[in-house]
């Protein structure tokens, strides 16, 4: 059977989260069965990374096995079309060998979240950003974030039921860019590693604000790493700012 890849965008709101489950909606169950209309039958699809309740996509990568050998363009637009109305799209659709396994081929994942720091309700991004009230120290932030690149133990920043054999990561790249926002302040923390832990993303974005809303010193930030504690974490921030942007692979499927 042909395999194809898929790069998926989505927004998380009405989902119960990328894997499939009994009496709850979900975007792997969007696209099969979406897939299913056009294959005799309805076919499983494997993706990079299992996204969070409410969390979006730009780049979400899966996998499919399927009985006929489309064009990938057709079978992209075919796709989309049977996606309607759910807010979910192919946005690139490719032939792959039998080889190719959307999570298990990768070789890094990239995530942003986006903060907006103003006292007026946000509208326009409202789903899309975690908002607080008080302005924030990048530069504070900053400092604090860089005790956690390289290989560390981040047990402290692993959700008590993660299911990785190992808290052992290696985060290869943490970026915090400040940019205007109206009446505001918008922060977005770019986030780079081979595979994260579960809520690893959002554990770290919730303890550097306090590091930049002055509650911490960034040195607290390489303390609470070093204690291994769960409860050494700031608060976990909520998940409608994170955004899964994009899977690597040793060679792109879609270029």
């Amino acid at each position: 059977m042909p395999r194809f890849a898929f790069r998926i965008e989505y927004l998380g709101t009405p989902f119960n989260g990328w894997q499939r489950q009994d009496g709850q909606p979900s975007v792997q169950q969007a696209v099969e069965e979406a897939l299913a209309r056009l294959n005799p039958t309805e076919p499983r699809i494997a993706a990079a990374g299992r996204t969070d309740t409410g969390v979006h996509a730009t780049g979400q990568v899966a996998h499919a096995d399927l009985a006929r050998d489309w064009d990938p363009a057709r079978l992209l637009e075919a796709v989309n079309h049977h996606l309607k109305p759910a807010p979910v799209a192919i946005t690139a659709c490719a032939r792959v060998t039998e080889d190719f396994h959307a999570r298990f081929s990768a070789i890094e994942r990239r995530y942003t979240f986006r903060l907006v720091a103003r006292r007026a309700p946000v509208v326009f991004d409202a789903g899309q950003v975690w908002q607080v009230r008080h302005r924030l120290d990048a530069e504070a932030m900053r400092a604090g974030a860089a005790h956690l690149l390289g290989l560390h133990d981040f047990t402290t920043f692993r959700a008590s039921l993660c299911q990785a054999k190992s808290p052992v990561k290696t985060l290869d790249e943490i970026t915090i860019d400040e940019h205007p926002y109206p009446a505001g302040q918008e922060i977005r923390f770019h986030l780079r590693a081979r595979s994260f832990l579960h809520n690893q993303v959002r554990s770290i974005v919730g303890t550097l604000e306090r590091v930049g809303a002055g509650a911490w010193e960034p040195d607290r930030v390489k303390q609470a790493l070093e204690a291994r504690e769960r409860a050494a974490c700031g608060p976990v921030c909520p998940p409608q700012g994170l955004t899964l942007t994009g899977v690597g692979y040793p060679q792109d499927p879609f270029a």
